[in-house]
């Protein structure tokens, strides 16, 4: 688990911007931890976590594309049933209010073959340390008893 810088543009929802934005960041060889668009009626909001957040601001700066950059967590979630769930599980249980969450294709990952989660929180200092730890300073749920066969 690690934070990142994501960056939030807002486009009028019409052909070609969101291409034409995409190929200015890729010109510049520009590329994406994680990326998702989202259609808002008239204008569509694309997120993304840049692999080189100096070069990403400097393009949407030169050409003139406002946006806004926010701190965020990116989360391996391990290919298992579940896994997000239980990250999830770990915030609330901190009183932690997960904003919004998307997923991505880190290059950490790759190679376990799980997902990088990007989830914006409203105390990140706070979900790291709920993530980070092992989960031994949690209180144990009450459980059922294992039934012993004879």
């Amino acid at each position: 688990m690690r934070t990142s810088k994501q960056f939030s543009v807002t486009l009028v929802n019409k052909p070609g911007r969101l291409s034409a934005m995409l190929t200015a960041l890729g010109k510049e060889k520009v590329g994406f931890q994680a990326l998702s668009v989202m259609d808002c009626g008239e204008r569509g909001t694309l997120r993304f976590v840049p692999d080189n957040e100096e070069t990403a601001s400097e393009i949407l700066q030169k050409g003139n594309i406002r946006y806004e950059v926010a701190d965020v967590l990116l989360v391996e979630v391990p290919p298992q049933h579940g896994a997000f769930q239980k990250i999830c599980e770990r915030l609330a249980s901190e009183h932690l209010n997960i904003d919004y969450a998307y997923c991505g294709a880190g290059t950490d990952t790759k190679s376990r073959g799980g997902t990088l989660a990007v989830i914006k929180v409203n105390d990140l200092a706070k979900a790291q340390k709920a993530l980070s730890t092992n989960g031994s300073s949690r209180r144990k749920q009450p459980g059922r008893r294992p039934v012993h066969a004879r």
